[in-house]
């Protein structure tokens, strides 16, 4: 950017990748594993065909959604999540459980004996688990120590 122009933050950047309505959605049900199109949009209530094509085009240019051709005639293409794409299945489960309130994602589990991943805060220096960083909750209210 140039002339002095407001550098985006990485939140900015993230937002601007998946913040849309439909995104986080497609990409949530691709972590099942590959679907066609028309199973997609099935799994994806309520997004219109040309919506869903919009958004699989841009998660596919983003490198967050890869394509593959599984027949010529007529043409028919696989979707499933790139590496960088799979990644966001710890920020769309820590989502789910800040919306759910006290129940859990089970998007991600402990692959030995299925148990469901909670993420922690934790500090590398004193090794230590933090619950409430930068200050403690108290009545639903953040306050600074």
């Amino acid at each position: 950017m140039g002339g002095g122009g407001h550098s985006p933050t990485a939140l900015e950047e993230a937002l601007e990748l998946v913040g849309d309505r439909w995104s986080l959605l497609v990409v949530r049900a691709l972590l099942d594993g590959p679907l066609r199109f028309t199973d997609l949009k099935h799994a994806v209530s309520g997004i219109a065909s040309n919506v869903l094509t919009e958004r699989l085009r841009r998660l596919e240019a983003d490198a967050l959604v890869l394509s593959r051709s599984y027949s010529s005639r007529p043409p028919r293409v696989e979707y499933r999540l790139s590496a960088r794409g799979v990644r966001l299945a710890a920020v769309i489960g820590e989502l789910e459980r800040w919306a759910g309130g006290a129940g859990e994602s089970r998007l991600l589990v402990h692959p030995a004996c299925g148990t469901a991943l909670e993420s922690r805060w934790y500090c590398s220096r004193c090794h230590e688990v933090v619950e409430h960083p930068e200050g403690e909750l108290a009545d639903d209210e953040l306050v600074h120590v």
